[in-house]
């Protein structure tokens, strides 16, 4: 398929600000590691991150602005914190590097495999 641009007005720009979401998140299949809610989490963190990836929003604030209870923010900064995908000491979070890209594959990867890693290797 021949890709085009269908809005050159609105063609896309690095913002100003630093903000990014790294695409292996799809590559290498890091949806899997979390629920909607913690990616919700996610996608606010690094868009308010800074070029450390640091940021700190009261639980308050995020409860309000990702319209979740108090329960679910927390599950879903647990969730983010064991995938290896945040660092948190309230108030202060840590958007992390993703992990480094390994050796490659010699074959697929086993539906045990990923869910051993989706449940931060303890299934």
């Amino acid at each position: 398929m021949k890709k085009r641009v269908l809005n050159p007005e609105r063609l896309r720009k690095v913002p100003p600000q630093f903000s990014w979401i790294d695409h292996r998140l799809v590559q290498e299949n890091y949806f899997l590691r979390c629920n909607h809610s913690a990616w919700a989490l996610y996608l606010f963190l690094t868009s308010v991150a800074d070029v450390d990836g640091l940021s700190y929003y009261s639980d308050a604030s995020l409860m309000r602005r990702l319209k979740m209870d108090s329960l679910g923010l927390s599950a879903s900064r647990q969730q983010l914190v064991q995938a290896g995908l945040v660092a948190y000491e309230k108030p202060l979070y840590q958007i992390l590097s993703l992990e480094p890209v390994g050796p490659a594959r010699s074959g697929p990867v086993s539906v045990g495999e990923i869910l051993r890693k989706a449940m931060g290797g303890l299934a």
